[in-house]
């Protein structure tokens, strides 16, 4: 788990993030319009996840807000707190990087 980056990444498409997503391991997602924000994080390099960031665990670790999945291109479609997936919200989204302390 990092720190939410203050400056947005400049991501133009679903395969860059994907592509920045493979590389990184994770990264913050807002949506507009909505005041939470999302850490997007494998589980040790197997699978992906999306977790909230305003409900910490007793370990202090986000909460988990969607399911486990496999694979990236399942991960996108992936619904989580409402939405059907980031690939539904990712015109509206502003992704930022996860910087290790």
């Amino acid at each position: 788990m990092g720190v939410k980056a203050e400056e947005a990444l400049e991501i133009a498409s679903i395969d860059e993030l994907v592509e920045y997503l493979g590389a990184n391991h994770a990264a913050y997602i807002q949506v507009a319009g909505e005041d939470e924000t999302y850490y997007l994080t494998d589980c040790n390099e197997h699978y992906w996840r999306i977790q909230y960031t305003d409900q910490l665990n007793e370990k202090g670790h986000y909460v988990d807000a969607s399911e486990l999945v496999p694979t990236a291109a399942e991960f996108m479609l992936l619904p989580f707190n409402g939405h059907g997936g980031i690939a539904d919200v990712f015109d509206d989204a502003t992704f930022y990087a996860s910087i290790k302390e």
